[in-house]
């Protein structure tokens, strides 16, 4: 069996743009760009996906260790947004199956990413 693995699902009211783009920063990082000696320069934020352990299973579900979904399930609830959150028994192979492949020759548009 796999470590202490949670499962952690959230809801964001659709109506609610502000909370939803915040929520998609903090789950999926972002891109900033800054100035640094007068020159602008661009760094990554990463997202809870990006943390090892963290399975994205789908719109809305991740599979976390517990530090980081009790961590997440705290950020989210002081947003608002609804969380469902329990813990999760699963064997090693079968989390694997969970696990996205990167996809090497499609470059994902706005329009069609996760947020």
């Amino acid at each position: 069996m796999t470590d202490d693995l949670w499962i952690l699902s959230y809801d964001v009211d659709g109506r609610d743009r502000a909370t939803s783009v915040r929520v998609c920063r903090v789950i999926f990082g972002r891109r900033n760009t800054t100035t640094r000696e007068g020159l602008p320069a661009t760094y990554d934020v990463p997202g809870f996906i990006h943390r090892p352990g963290v399975v994205w299973i789908g719109q809305s579900v991740l599979i976390l260790p517990r530090v980081d979904a009790l961590e997440l399930r705290a950020r989210l609830e002081s947003m608002g947004v609804s969380v469902g959150f329990g813990r999760l028994v699963i064997d090693r192979q079968n989390l694997d199956a969970f696990r996205r492949r990167r996809r090497r020759s499609k470059v994902v548009q706005p329009s069609q990413s996760a947020c």
